[in-house]
């Protein structure tokens, strides 16, 4: 059974006054500049090393559902002490499969009635290499896709251990997304290795793919993954205005992203939707470079058309724009106040939205959204 889940943007002395049966129904927190401070709750901890711009510096993503946080901590009165032991025996169980290699990292996880919640961080530094030379390490490329190969081999073999076997959406934050090294960009690379894993865990690159993002943070920064599994399979939503992702033809990199351009699950009258990272691509390429201000307008027509497909998808109009939980994120601060500006003329007042400085995946793009939210 599905059921309501979306984020809150929570400030850090917010966080701390919460009463503990609060943090019931808390799947996870994320941090955006670092970790968030977060202590005795039991709860994974992730952050994207991306920080919050103007009065979103302080504040924290919080993942919550309405009910029980945990499936080994059936109501208000559990303790802490209860739900960690959940969370460990699950994120234990992933100690002999994928990933034994030096410097691996076990996500940690989550569980909440149909969700679970997983968080990893990796340095890439730290990763090992198959080389026959003892303690050798990799470096450039390798290490990043050593790293990410690592990362999601982790995660399937988690997420299919604790009997969540379907991802619904993942959060990528790596360093330096933009650079270029062994003569390609880190995304390309990463894109490369993220298929690897795909493939050699039996999942498919292609259709029946995750929404996701992936988004640049600052060089030494770790490979920061964040994501949402289901027990059901999510229905993935293309938008007619944009080429699937993993349809890109091989300009943008031999190997595609592999990405929905959103998810949805629905049951029992609920329906989650979770909308990728959208940015001004109409077909397969970037429109209105070095404009913001239309680029924030084209992305968010794609968002509107991403929307209108999910509800055709799911026979009735369940999302508008104004039901949505939003996350913006931004390429040069300087641009801040006019995609503000033109935010503001689409979105309703008040509407629950954060602004994060990030570099987007292709170096033209100025400003990518994303967008999430239950009906």
């Amino acid at each position: 059974m599905a059921a309501g889940l979306e984020p809150h943007y929570v400030s850090i002395g917010e966080l701390a006054a919460r009463p503990r049966d609060w943090w019931q129904s808390v799947l996870g927190v994320v941090g955006f500049d670092r970790l968030p401070p977060v202590a005795a709750h039991a709860v994974p901890l992730a952050a994207s090393m991306t920080p919050g711009l103007g009065e979103d510096a302080e504040r924290c993503e919080v993942w919550r559902l309405a009910g029980t946080a945990s499936s080994a901590s059936p109501g208000a009165a559990a303790t802490a002490a209860t739900a960690a032991t959940a969370a460990t025996a699950t994120t234990a169980a992933t100690a002999a499969t994928a990933g034994e290699a030096a410097g691996a990292a076990r996500p940690q996880l989550r569980r909440a009635g149909p969700w679970l919640f997983g968080a990893l961080r990796l340095f890439e530094g730290d990763t090992a290499t198959d080389s026959s030379a003892p303690g050798s390490l990799p470096s450039g490329a390798a290490a990043l896709v050593r790293a990410t190969e690592l990362a999601y081999r982790e995660i399937f073999a988690a997420i299919r251990s604790a009997g969540f076997p379907y991802l619904v959406r993942v959060w990528n934050y790596l360093p330096a997304i933009n650079a270029h090294i062994d003569g390609d960009e880190r995304y390309r690379h990463f894109n490369a290795a993220r298929r690897r894993a795909f493939l050699h865990s039996g999942e498919a690159t292609a259709g029946r793919v995750p929404a996701a993002c992936a988004l640049g943070s600052d060089a030494g920064s770790p490979l920061s993954i964040y994501f949402l599994a289901a027990r059901q399979q999510p229905i993935p939503i293309e938008n007619p205005r944009q080429t699937s992702a993993y349809h890109y033809p091989p300009r943008y990199g031999d190997q595609p992203p592999i990405f929905a351009r959103a998810s949805v699950l629905s049951d029992a009258g609920v329906s989650n939707l979770f909308v990728s990272g959208t940015a001004s691509i109409v077909g397969h390429e970037t429109r209105h470079a070095g404009d913001p201000a239309a680029q924030t307008r084209e992305s968010f027509a794609n968002i509107a058309a991403v929307l209108a497909q999910t509800n055709r998808v799911l026979g009735a109009q369940r999302f508008a724009m104004e039901s949505l939980t939003f996350k913006v994120y931004v390429r040069r601060s300087a641009d801040l106040a006019c995609i503000k500006t033109e935010t503001a003329k689409i979105l309703p007042r008040g509407a629950p939205i954060v602004y994060l400085r990030a570099d987007v995946c292709r170096e033209d793009l100025l400003v990518e959204i994303e967008a999430s939210g239950c009906a």
